[in-house]
């Protein structure tokens, strides 16, 4: 599961007490909910259907697939449909490649999720092995299914514009400077990842 809302707190008051600017961020939009999801296989596969769609659409195909392959938890079921059956579930050719390879990672046991490597680097890697898992989807997954501190998605683009907004910055920082601008953050830059979306979606309800 992903940070508590414990968690975050106590991330943040750290945070905020390094960095006033990301203490008075907290000031105008204060603490964010907790983002969690599930571990494992079934919030991956959700990821991949999800992509370049609308919830709306990704909840229908999601529900096309379980009532036609039967429980969507179980890898077996994508790995022993065929593609006919993927189509008519409306997946497209590329991402029933992408469910394949999901499935097959996990059927064949080279991807573990209870024992992914404890170092966030080394368990990227093993994620973004998977056909359709870029590293953004992996550091996602780690943060919000793994609960993982220190995970920072610097090539999130809300991410940049609220670390540029925080931090005071006249443009949105680059992924690399946002990487930079973060160093200084660590172990908590799970936790600042959190706020600079809770800031964002703030930002939005207000414009």
């Amino acid at each position: 599961m992903g940070l508590t809302a414990d968690q975050l707190k106590a991330s943040l008051d750290a945070l905020a007490e390094r960095e006033p600017l990301i203490a008075a961020a907290i000031g105008r939009v204060g603490y964010p909910p907790p983002r969690i999801r599930d571990r494992g296989y079934e919030t991956l596969l959700r990821t991949i259907i999800g992509q370049q769609v609308s919830v709306a659409a990704a909840q229908s195909i999601w529900n096309k697939m379980a009532a036609q392959l039967g429980v969507l938890a179980d890898p077996g079921n994508i790995a022993r449909a065929s593609d006919e059956d993927l189509r008519a579930a409306g997946l497209s050719r590329q991402k029933t490649a992408y469910a394949r390879s999901l499935a097959e990672e996990v059927t064949s046991g080279r991807l573990d999720f209870a024992r992914l490597p404890e170092e966030d680097e080394e368990a990227i890697a093993q994620l973004i092995r998977i056909k359709g898992i870029g590293r953004w989807s992996a550091e996602i997954y780690l943060l919000f299914a793994e609960g993982r501190p220190d995970i920072w998605p610097a090539g999130d683009l809300a991410v940049q514009i609220e670390v540029g907004r925080i931090m005071g910055h006249a443009e949105r920082p680059s992924e690399k400077l946002t990487r930079e601008i973060a160093e200084a953050w660590r172990p908590h830059r799970g936790a600042a990842a959190v706020l600079a979306w809770h800031h964002y979606n703030s930002a939005m309800e207000v414009i």
